[in-house]
């Protein structure tokens, strides 16, 4: 990989993680739950902590990193946003939608290590991809729970 295609994979996940801490701190505004608000904040701050780790990484590989998010991104947030409106911010909803921003993170990631990345980086990437799993299969356990309560 060219040191342009290494910062360009790396900006794209820097988007993917600023999505992922902006989904997270909607979803936290938009339940009610206490302990939902608690575990969606605290998956924002690991997605800020994310995109800060990556977009070091462009600084030392010479790159300026990108500061916008995708416009993939922008479309979940809307979705957040209408879905949590048309549901009353029910917390089931809510979590659907988490799940699917995180579907989303999990591919991003996925192409990314599949591109040969300079190992220091792939291990960061791959670090981070465990992060984002985690989130996912957290959001989906807690789907299940509300699911299977109503």
């Amino acid at each position: 990989m060219t040191n342009d295609e290494i910062i360009s994979t790396l900006d794209d996940l820097i988007e993917t993680s600023k999505d992922g801490e902006y989904g997270f701190n909607t979803c936290a505004e938009d339940v009610k739950d206490m302990q939902l608000k608690k575990i969606f904040t605290a998956a924002a701050q690991r997605c800020a902590e994310g995109a800060t780790e990556l977009q070091e990484q462009v600084r030392r590989l010479g790159g300026d990193p990108d500061k916008h998010s995708s416009v993939a991104g922008t479309l979940h947030r809307a979705w957040v946003d209408i879905k949590a409106a048309i549901t009353g911010k029910d917390e089931q909803g809510v979590l659907e939608e988490c799940e699917r921003g995180e579907d989303v993170a999990k591919k991003t990631y996925e192409k990314a290590i599949a591109k040969g990345l300079p190992d220091d980086i792939r291990s960061i990437v791959q670090r981070q991809y465990q992060g984002v799993v985690e989130n996912h299969d957290r959001v989906r356990d807690l789907r299940n729970r509300y699911r299977q309560a109503n």
